[in-house]
């Protein structure tokens, strides 16, 4: 927020000062120095900020990719020129102010991307009325615009040619100036019929741009609107209204991922071939599929589409019985039951990782030495299953001493993948 205010002295002060050279005073220096300063820090904390992928709207918190991607992403190049103060330099080096690179302090209206930013979030936040930040949005760019025309009118000093076509084309004319003969009257007439179509076209074109840009939005504020109205007239508990309208915005925010509505408009072919390209290797990977046909995998895939839950929300009740089956791709669920005195008890969770496909899961399997394979089982020792046959080869030769090549299954079967255990399982290191 506080970047934001800085932004807002941006936009004042850099048109203010190219049209004013008095007012470029040793005050105004030192608060666009500073300025300068804390945005220099906040593009070094951008090498460390966690972005979206919008491709997989998965969060990225690693270091290389975050400053990979800001190094190789126009804005870099933007951010750093307009945060170094280029004009002060060129004034240093005997430029003067009112030259042709006075206008370098244009670059740092750049920065008026964040309040648009700003401003984009809080039409999509539900604390905050729609109609009221779109007003203010609406106020403070007619005052920019007001204020950058102000100061160009102290730049530049238009004919009266340039002010009667602007007049005109705007259809404010004062009448100051009018047609003084016959050709100029013909002019006028054809002039201001050409600009009443191009005005038309304009302001059309605007509105449709306005009103498209912001359709999602009113959608998704009418949608939560309606299920918090429903919420409380139905006296549903907090905890579940919450949920209700964490589902809701989170679905608009996957609604270009899913483009359900789109996809129901193809045929049923190319619906399955997109079903296959999509959610094939992510089924013959579960391995409760494996070995399966593929004709049969591709009618399980057929009939798939993906669903995106918020966190700390209910997928399958207790003692429901359901009718869908979720393969996990990315993110982390939870097992609990509710123990007779009504608490919660926690049996277990499983993390999925989509970028590296590394499973952390809190099951937990008995090893035994391969010489116990034909004796009883209670030599064995209970440990929670690592995330990779090697991790758990490690673990066995820290318990028994002896470097282990193979896992094998109470049955003798080899075990290639710890996915395909289970919880409880035993198994025998050789």
């Amino acid at each position: 927020m506080f970047l934001v205010v800085l932004v807002a002295y941006t936009g004042w002060s850099s048109p203010f000062e190219l049209a004013l050279v008095r007012a470029a005073s040793r005050a105004h220096l030192v608060a666009d120095l500073a300025a300068d300063a804390f945005f220099c820090a906040d593009i070094v904390v951008s090498f460390f900020v966690a972005y979206r992928n919008t491709s997989t709207d998965l969060l990225v918190d690693d270091r290389s990719k975050i400053a990979a991607r800001y190094l190789t992403r126009p804005g870099f190049v933007m951010d750093v020129a307009s945060t170094i103060p280029l004009q002060i330099i060129y004034q240093l080096m005997g430029g003067k102010r009112n030259g042709p690179c006075g206008f370098l302090i244009l670059l740092r209206l750049w920065r008026l991307r964040r309040a648009s930013k700003l401003f984009a979030r809080l039409e999509k936040d539900i604390r905050f009325g729609y109609f009221w930040t779109r007003f203010i949005k609406l106020i403070c760019v007619t005052l920019f615009a007001l204020h950058c025309a102000s100061c160009v009118y102290l730049w530049f000093a238009y004919t009266y040619a340039v002010y009667w076509s602007m007049t005109t084309m705007a259809m404010v004319g004062n009448g100051d100036l009018h047609a003084a003969n016959t050709s100029e009257e013909l002019f006028s007439i054809f002039f201001m019929l050409c600009n009443m179509g191009l005005a038309c076209y304009v302001i059309g074109n605007m509105t449709n741009l306005v009103v498209h840009g912001a359709t999602n939005t009113f959608f998704m504020r009418d949608m939560v609107d309606r299920v918090a109205s429903y919420g409380k007239t139905n006296r549903l508990p907090v905890w579940m209204r919450e949920q209700m309208v964490e589902h809701v915005q989170l679905r608009f925010q996957m609604a270009e991922l899913l483009q359900e509505e789109v996809l129901s408009e193809l045929p049923k072919a190319v619906r399955s071939a997109i079903a296959q390209h999509l959610y094939k290797a992510t089924v013959e990977g579960c391995y409760l599929f494996r070995g399966l046909s593929d004709n049969l995998v591709v009618q399980l895939v057929s009939e798939m589409k993906a669903e995106f839950f918020p966190p700390k929300v209910d997928i399958v009740l207790e003692n429901e019985l359901p009718t869908d089956c979720y393969i996990i791709v990315y993110g982390q669920v939870e097992a609990l039951t509710t123990a007779e005195d009504g608490t919660e008890k926690y049996l277990g969770s499983l993390k999925v990782q989509m970028e590296d496909l590394t499973f952390s899961t809190d099951l937990r399997v008995v090893i035994h030495e391969q010489s116990s394979m034909a004796s009883c089982r209670s030599a064995g020792k209970l440990v929670y299953l690592p995330g990779s046959l090697e991790e758990l080869m490690k673990v066995g030769e820290e318990k028994f001493g002896k470097a282990a090549t193979r896992v094998l299954t109470a049955d003798g079967a080899e075990v290639d993948d710890v996915r395909a255990l289970r919880d409880g399982d035993h198994l025998f290191l050789s």
